[in-house]
C-alpha cells in the first residue's frame, strides 16, 4: 500500500507534487508492433469530399508506400539468444511491442540513464529508482503503522493494569500490595523478566514515545523485527559530505561523449523468430561470416539450440521440439493482440499483458502442455510409454504453480498444443504449412476458495 505523496509549498505559494511525474507511456508505447502503418481517413459514402480524400490517401499510399524500417540483430550460440546492439533498434523494439530485455537492467534497457545520473550528467529517475523509492515509502508506512499499533497495545495494557488495581507511574511504586502487583504483571506480560523490570518497561512503553529518551538515559524504540533497526539510515551526504562533493565533482568532469552504452537488448528465440518470420522487421546476422540467416535456416538453428547441449545440424527436427511448441503458443497469443513476456520468475512459461508491463501487471500466466491426441502416438506400446513420460506432471506440481499464481493475482492458463505426427515436419522449409498443423487449446484453472465462492 502506498502513502499519498507529500505536498510542499513553493516559494510562490502554490502547491506541487513532490513525486516526479511519470513519463507519458500512452504516447511512448502508442504502437503495439514495430510496423509502419499508413492510416486512411474515414470513408463516408454520402459525402463526396470524404470519398475524394479517401481515394487520394489510398493512391498516395500505393505510389509512395511508407518506408519500412529493418533492424539488425546477432545470434549468440553461447547464450542461445539474439542480441541487438543498435541504440535506435533497442528503443524501437522495446517501445513498440515490449520485445526483449536489457542485459544490465531488470526489464527495460535503462543502464545508460542510470549511469548518466550516477555521473551527474542528468537528473532524471529511471524505472528501477522509482520502484526502489516506492518500496522505501511502503516500508516506512508499514513501520509507522507498527509504531501506532504498539502504542495502541501499550494503551490497552495501561487500561488493563489500571482495572486490575496497578498504579502505573514513573515516579512512584505501585499502590497495591506486592503480591497483587506481581500477579497482575504476570498476567499482562510474558517475557520472563522480574516484576520490577516488567513494571518499569511497561511504564516506559506507555509514557514515552519511541524517539523520546527514557529516565535512565537509554533510548526506547518500538520494533517488531530486526528490520526496524535499519530504519534510521544516514545518507552519504550526512556522514561524509566532503567525500560526496569530491566524488560528484570528479564524475561531472567526465563528458557525456566519453560514456559508451555497454548494454544490449537480449531477445528470446521465440521473439526473434516472430520478428523475422511473422513481421519481417529484423535481420539476424551470423557473427562468423556476417551473412543474413534466413527464416528457414533460423528455424533449424533455434530447434537445434532448444536443448543443452545443442543438437547436431543433421538431426531431424522432432514434431514436439521445445522451440516449435513454445513458438506456436507465442505466435498464437501475439496474433490475438497480447503482449507475451517470459514467466520464469513465476514458474510458468509465459505472462500475458493486455497492453504492456508499464501499464499494469500481467493478467494471465500460461503453462504449455504438449498434447499427443493423434493416433500415431498411441499406435505402439513404445510410443505410448514415451508419451506418458513426456506428459508426466504430479498433482503437487500443479497445486504449487496454481498457488503461486493465486498469490500474485494471476489467472493460470493451461495451454495444450496438439502435436502432429513426424511426417508433418518432413519439410521444415515450408514454415507456413509446418505451423498450420499445430492446434492450440486453452483451459483456465482457478483456485476455489470456499469463503469467497459460495454461489
Amino acid at each position: 500500500m502506498n502513502t499519498p505523496a507529500s505536498v510542499a509549498p513553493t516559494p510562490s505559494g502554490t502547491q506541487q507534487n513532490a513525486r516526479q511525474q511519470k513519463p507519458n507511456y500512452k504516447h511512448i508505447h502508442r504502437f503495439p508492433l514495430p510496423v509502419t502503418v499508413q492510416e486512411l481517413p474515414p470513408l463516408i459514402p454520402h459525402n463526396p469530399l470524404s470519398v475524394i480524400s479517401f481515394l487520394y490517401s489510398y493512391l498516395r499510399c500505393i505510389i509512395f508506400p511508407p518506408r519500412q524500417e529493418i533492424y539488425s540483430a546477432y545470434f549468440d550460440s553461447a547464450t542461445s539468444s539474439v542480441h541487438v546492439t543498435d541504440d535506435k533498434a533497442i528503443r524501437a523494439l522495446w517501445e513498440m511491442g515490449f520485445f526483449g530485455k536489457g542485459s544490465l537492467s531488470r526489464s527495460e534497457p535503462t543502464w545508460l540513464e542510470r549511469e548518466k545520473k550516477r555521473r551527474g550528467l542528468t537528473g532524471l529517475s529511471t524505472s528501477e529508482e522509482v520502484t526502489g523509492k516506492r518500496r522505501m515509502e511502503r516500508r516506512e508506512w508499514k513501520l509507522e503503522r507498527a509504531r501506532k499499533e504498539r502504542e495502541a497495545v501499550a494503551q490497552r495494557l495501561k487500561e488493563e493494569a489500571a482495572a486490575r488495581g496497578i498504579a502505573v507511574d514513573t515516579n512512584s511504586s505501585p499502590s497495591t500490595s506486592g503480591n497483587d502487583v506481581d500477579g497482575a504483571l504476570n498476567d499482562v506480560t510474558m517475557d520472563g523478566t522480574s516484576p520490577d523490570t516488567q513494571s518499569r518497561d511497561l511504564t516506559q512503553d506507555v509514557n514515552h514515545t519511541p524517539d523520546e529518551p527514557s529516565s535512565d538515559g537509554a533510548a526506547k524504540s518500538v520494533r517488531f523485527s530486526p528490520v526496524v533497526e535499519e530504519k534510521q539510515i544516514m545518507s552519504v551526504e550526512e556522514t561524509e559530505p566532503h567525500l560526496r562533493t569530491a566524488e560528484t565533482t570528479s564524475l561531472t568532469d567526465i563528458s557525456q561523449e566519453t560514456l559508451v552504452n555497454q548494454e544490449h537488448l537480449q531477445l528470446s528465440n521465440e521473439e526473434t523468430f516472430f520478428l523475422v518470420y511473422g513481421l519481417g522487421m529484423v535481420h539476424v546476422f551470423d557473427r562468423s561470416d556476417g551473412s543474413i540467416i534466413l527464416a528457414n535456416r533460423l528455424l533449424k538453428l533455434f530447434c537445434q539450440h532448444s536443448s543443452f547441449p545443442p543438437k547436431n545440424q543433421d538431426t531431424i527436427i522432432d514434431p514436439d521440439n521445445p522451440f516449435l511448441v513454445s513458438y506456436v503458443v507465442y505466435h498464437h497469443f501475439r496474433s490475438l493482440g497480447w503482449v507475451v513476456r517470459s514467466g520464469v520468475k513465476f514458474g510458468v512459461d509465459y505472462l500475458l499483458y493486455y497492453r504492456g508491463p508499464v501499464f499494469a501487471h500481467a493478467e494471465f500466466a500460461v503453462v504449455i502442455f504438449p498434447s499427443y491426441e493423434h493416433e500415431y502416438w498411441t499406435s505402439t506400446t513404445e510410443q505410448r510409454n514415451s508419451v506418458a513420460r513426456k506428459q508426466s506432471r504430479s498433482w503437487w506440481w500443479l497445486h504449487g504453480v496454481n498457488r503461486v499464481q493465486a498469490q500474485v493475482r494471476k489467472t493460470l492458463v493451461l495451454c495444450f498444443v496438439d502435436i502432429p505426427p513426424p511426417s508433418a515436419v518432413a519439410n521444415p522449409d515450408d514454415i507456413g504449412a509446418l505451423l498450420s498443423r499445430y492446434r492450440v487449446r486453452e483451459m483456465i484453472v482457478r483456485r476455489w476458495v470456499p469463503n469467497r465462492t459460495r454461489d
